[in-house]
This record gives C-alpha cells, sequence and structure tokens, in this order.
C-alpha cells in the first residue's frame, strides 16, 4: 500500500487540542477564526484533534453529530467525565472540515464546585473574582472542566505522546496556569486577538498607542472594572510555552501591557472561495447592486430621486465602538467629501450604510410604511403591465393596419387611479432618516450626534447620503432581504480605518467578495498590507496613515482616497474588483496556517 504524501505543512505529530469560547458558541469574531480554519486544521494535523468549547445551550444541537460510543481517546476523556457527573458533549462539529468537539456545561457545575475553583484560583495564581458575576463565573467553571479533561487526557495518554493544547483569549485559557503548577504533560499555546486593557485603553487615551510603555496595567484594569479578566490573561501569557498574537500591532501592545513579546504571530485568515472566470464575481456585484438599488428607491426616493447608474454604495459594519472602529474618522471624512461634491458639482451620488449593532425599539414605522407602498407601486405596475400586454396581443393579431395601437386604450380606469393614489400616497415632502430604527438612548448616540451637529442629514443638495442600520443584515432582514456576504458584494467599497484592531475581518472579507476596502496603518491587517504587499493600493486595498498623524490629517487623507476612488471609471472599478479578488488568496488559510505549524513546532521543540 503506497505511503500518503505528507502536506508540506503537516503539524507536529502530536495529539493536538483546540481551546476557544467560541467553538460551537458564535459570540464575536474568535468564531469566524475558529470556523473558517478547521478545514486547514483538519489537512494539516499529524495525530488525533478536537477542539474544546463551551456547551451554551440546545441551540447547537442542530450543528452537531453525536460520538458518544466512540472509543478514541477524546471519547473515552468525554465519558470518563460523565461518569463523575459532569455534563459533557462528544461529537462531529457539522462544518466544512468535521473537527471533533467536546463541549463542557458550565452552568450545572455545583456551587461548591465552583466556590472551590474559585478559591484554588486565588490561593494558587492570586487571581480574585466578584461575587456575582455570570460571565466569569462561567469562565471559571468552563476552565476548571477543561483542565478535568486534561487529566483524564494525561491519564489515557501516557508519556508516549506529545499533547499540544492550543488556547483562544482568557475565556478559555484558565487551565494554562495549573498545566504548568502542576508540570503536566502538556504543552500550552496561549493565543491573545485583543488584549483586555488595550480595548478599554484605546477607547479612551487619545495617545494610547504614545503612552503604551507608560500605563500601569493594575491600575488601569481596576479604573475599568477588569481586574479578573486582565489578571487572568496576564497569567496565561506569562505561563503558556508559547504566547502568540495575530498581528504586528497586538504584538506591541502586549509587550507593554502583558510583559511578554509574543514568539510567533497567527494572522487570520479566511477559506476563499475563487471563481474559475473573473466575470462570476462582476455578475454577482451586479446583482446584488440591484437589491441594494431597491431598498435606496424605497428609502430615499418618496423624498427626492438621483440617477442609480451614477450611484456609489460604501459601507461599514462591526462592532460598534464609535473611535476603536473608525466611525469617528469615517464621517469627519465624508463630511469633507460631501462639500468636495457639492463645490464640484458633481453628477455623482454616495450612499454610505453604517451597519453596526445597537439596541433598538423596533425598525421606524416611516421605513417600514415607505416599503410597503413602494411594494404596492410595484404590484400596481406588473398589473397594468399583464393587462397593456394582452390587450396589445389581442390587438395585434386582429388588427388590420400595422400602426402601433394607442396602450392607454388596455388600461383599465381602475389600475390608473390606483396608480395614481399609491404614487400620491407615497411621495413625501419629510428628509430621508439617517437612520432605519429606533434606538434606545438615541439622544446620546455618537453617530446621530455628529450628524445633528454637522447638519448632514440626507438633504436634496447633499451628493453624500447616510444610511445608519443599527443591526446585522441577513437574509430574514425585511429592509434589504439578503445575508451579509450578499450586501458586501452588492457595495463598490468597504470603509474600515479603525483605530483599535488587532486584525480586522472586515476588509478581509471585502477582498475575499472582490469588493475594494479601506482599512488603516494601525489595523493589524492594514499593518500586513503594507509590510508585504508593497502594491496594495493597485489591487484596490487603501490604507490610511493614523498612527504617526492626527486625526484631521487622516480624516481629509480618508476623505481624498474616497474622492480618487468616485473619480475613477466603472471600467476602472472593474479592474481593481478583479486585482483585489486576485490578491485574497494570499489570505486563504491554506497559505497562512503555516503560522500555526510555526507555533506548534517552538512548543515542541524550544530549542530547535
Amino acid at each position: 500500500m503506497p505511503q500518503r504524501t505528507k502536506p508540506s505543512l503537516e503539524f507536529p505529530k502530536s495529539i493536538l487540542i483546540e481551546v476557544a469560547w467560541e467553538v460551537c458558541n458564535q459570540v464575536g469574531g474568535i468564531y469566524t477564526v475558529i470556523r473558517s480554519k478547521a478545514p486547514a486544521m483538519a489537512e494539516h494535523v499529524n495525530g488525533p484533534f478536537c477542539m474544546i468549547g463551551p456547551y451554551m445551550g440546545k441551540n447547537i444541537q442542530a450543528e452537531l453529530e453525536p460520538l458518544d460510543d466512540v472509543e478514541d481517546v477524546f471519547g473515552q476523556a468525554a465519558a470518563n467525565l460523565r461518569k463523575r457527573g459532569y455534563d459533557v458533549y462528544y461529537a462531529e462539529w457539522l462544518i466544512t472540515g468535521k473537527p471533533r468537539v467536546v463541549l463542557l456545561n458550565p452552568n450545572v457545575i455545583e456551587d461548591k464546585a465552583l466556590s472551590v475553583a474559585k478559591y484554588l484560583l486565588w490561593k494558587n495564581h492570586g487571581v480574585s473574582t466578584p461575587e456575582h458575576n455570570t460571565l466569569i463565573n462561567q469562565v471559571v467553571a468552563f476552565g476548571y472542566l477543561t483542565k478535568l479533561f486534561f487529566d483524564e487526557l494525561v491519564k489515557l495518554v501516557g508519556k508516549d505522546q506529545s499533547i499540544l493544547a492550543h488556547f483562544h483569549e482568557w475565556m478559555a485559557g484558565l487551565p494554562i496556569l495549573d498545566i504548568r503548577r502542576e508540570k503536566m504533560t502538556v504543552k500550552t499555546i496561549f493565543t491573545t486577538h485583543a488584549t483586555q486593557l488595550g480595548r478599554h485603553l484605546a477607547i479612551n487615551s487619545p495617545l494610547f498607542y504614545a503612552h503604551l510603555p507608560f500605563f500601569n496595567r493594575e491600575l488601569e484594569a481596576k479604573k475599568f472594572g477588569v481586574v479578573t479578566e486582565e489578571a487572568i490573561e496576564f497569567g496565561c501569557a506569562q505561563n503558556c510555552d508559547v504566547f502568540t498574537t495575530v498581528s504586528d500591532v497586538t504584538a506591541r501592545e502586549c509587550k507593554h501591557l502583558l510583559k511578554r513579546k509574543p514568539e510567533v504571530i497567527v494572522p487570520n485568515g479566511l477559506n476563499i472561495e475563487r471563481f474559475e472566470a473573473l466575470h462570476e464575481f462582476q455578475n454577482l456585484h451586479a446583482f446584488y447592486k440591484k437589491e441594494i438599488h431597491e431598498f435606496v428607491m424605497g428609502h430615499f426616493f418618496q423624498s427626492y430621486t438621483f440617477d442609480l447608474d451614477k450611484t456609489i454604495y460604501l459601507f461599514t459594519s462591526g462592532r460598534y465602538e464609535f473611535r476603536n472602529k473608525g466611525f469617528d474618522l469615517t464621517l469627519e471624512a465624508l463630511w469633507h467629501l460631501n462639500e468636495k461634491l457639492k463645490a464640484d458639482k458633481a453628477d455623482l451620488t454616495v450612499v454610505m450604510f453604517f451597519v453596526t449593532k445597537r439596541e433598538y425599539y423596533s425598525i421606524k414605522p416611516e421605513v417600514l410604511q415607505s416599503r410597503a407602498i413602494m411594494e404596492e407601486i410595484r404590484q400596481t405596475c406588473e398589473a397594468i403591465e399583464r393587462e397593456v400586454g394582452k390587450g396589445l396581443f389581442y390587438a395585434s393579431t386582429t388588427r388590420q393596419d400595422n400602426r402601433l395601437p394607442n396602450l392607454n386604450d388596455f388600461v383599465e380606469d381602475y389600475w390608473k387611479l390606483r396608480y395614481r393614489r399609491t404614487i400620491q400616497s407615497w411621495k413625501s415632502n419629510k428628509l430621508p432618516l439617517v437612520v432605519t430604527h429606533k434606538l434606545v438612548n438615541e439622544e446620546t448616540d455618537e453617530i446621530l450626534q455628529f450628524l445633528i451637529r454637522r447638519n448632514f442629514l440626507n438633504r436634496p443638495e447633499d451628493k453624500v447620503k447616510i444610511v445608519y442600520h443599527p443591526d446585522f443584515i441577513t437574509s430574514t432582514n425585511p429592509l434589504f432581504g439578503m445575508d451579509y456576504s450578499q450586501f458586501v458584494r452588492g457595495c463598490h467599497l468597504g470603509v474600515f480605518p479603525s483605530y483599535y484592531e488587532p486584525w480586522g475581518y472586515t476588509p478581509l472579507e471585502c477582498m475575499a467578495s472582490g469588493v475594494p476596502s479601506v482599512t488603516s496603518d494601525l489595523s493589524g491587517f492594514g499593518d500586513y498590507l503594507t509590510r508585504n504587499f508593497p502594491d496594495y493600493e493597485k489591487n484596490g486595498m487603501f490604507v490610511i496613515e493614523r498612527g504617526k498623524r492626527t486625526f484631521d490629517w487622516s480624516a481629509r487623507h480618508l476623505a481624498v482616497s474616497l474622492h480618487k476612488f468616485l473619480t475613477q471609471s466603472r471600467r476602472e472599478r472593474i479592474m481593481q474588483r478583479n486585482n483585489v479578488e486576485n490578491y485574497s488568496s494570499a489570505f486563504d488559510w491554506k497559505n497562512l496556517i503555516r503560522h500555526y505549524r510555526q507555533a506548534y513546532e517552538l512548543a515542541i521543540n524550544p530549542h530547535q
């Protein structure tokens, strides 16, 4: 029997376990990392592999195929924990790559066991925990159960096989502390995707990057109420065998806030779906752009109209962090762009979508009503179309001459009246709304405050229009009726000039969809571009300088970059979409998984 040819990126021979709070638990960006990386992990592992995550409810069961009767080493360890009374699930996760997962339920652990775990965490590692914090209680319980699983695994394996345990973020990393303390035969890798203090400090410190060397981590943790979270993260970074993070930007942060420089950078990737024919993604762009046209007509055209063939769709998306995500810079740049386009009497329109998640009561009735009446107009037009079609066909077969009959003769008075009344009821003297939903605490929302302060409110003379959509875009969304990925394909440019962004998936998602985008040199992704791809701008990627520039300079730089993009010809934009889609293969997990291999080899052979 011929031997299997080993892939060049095959991991070192070991039992490999990846632990994350986001395994089978969609919370944030790490879920995308874990899920999208699974096929590459499955391809390159060199031994048994599974993932460990928290069991957070029955909703995940549809994505699992139980493996309770499987007698491999993970199944045996899971069975041993179940015999001891713990709620443990062993299953195949039904995603691409089909990784095996062990899910541990942190919500049914006894209060006494939790109290003991919290006491030992304080006694052995100096990490104190609050009394009634649900998330931290879940994290401690999950860490306690994960450590028990490793105890069982070590008993089953003995010392003959290497065990590699890769922990993502502080919420999963607690077992590292006891693995090191007890000198267990488990090599640990810890990845921080964003430091606990970094995110808070970046929001609140205007000179965050300049002041990094001077922050007192313990004082700052108290100030922001993240003492336990920061202490766990710091302990994981100090006690793991190999420390990694996702970008050089975050590595500099770790050096100062966690007092350890990461040994390996593990950039985030995606599974890039390549198209055999370049026109294929251009056709997808055209199709989904028409879907966005539908929304824009319903939202704006009851008040005034503009030429959709000369309309450019921009968008930004992500967690609502007004400063960290660069929403403030984007708005300032859009205001400058609007003034420039008005002064130039430009014949194009820009519609900018802010897609983020905010608390809201409901979609605004005016938005839904406008959509409903426009749908009624559509149905009326289709009815008239059928009437005219039948009448014209009959006339064309019975008339003796070849003259075109009067088409109005084929439309009943009922449909004419209904058409006029529906159009009349739709038209409005009000300005199109800048926000689609009724927000909780609307009066303090920073995006709305900016728009009101600058009188940037979708006036007819504004060349830049704003649509603030404070909810995720999904196929069940009544305003768009498409998935987020389809919405991205329909837009012309993504705008993500973040101030604090350890990596940044959104511009990478744009790249994978053949959509140009803007990022910043303070984003891990943007920093990676500038270091590794000097011709990035030719390929539809724009990097805004923020690290050593003032806010106003960066805002004007972004406005100039947007204006440059807008003034391209349609052919130039098509070529740019070709280029950016071709560029995306460099960020496929098939290529980036080599960084994980480097971390695993370093853990097993630290002196090589």
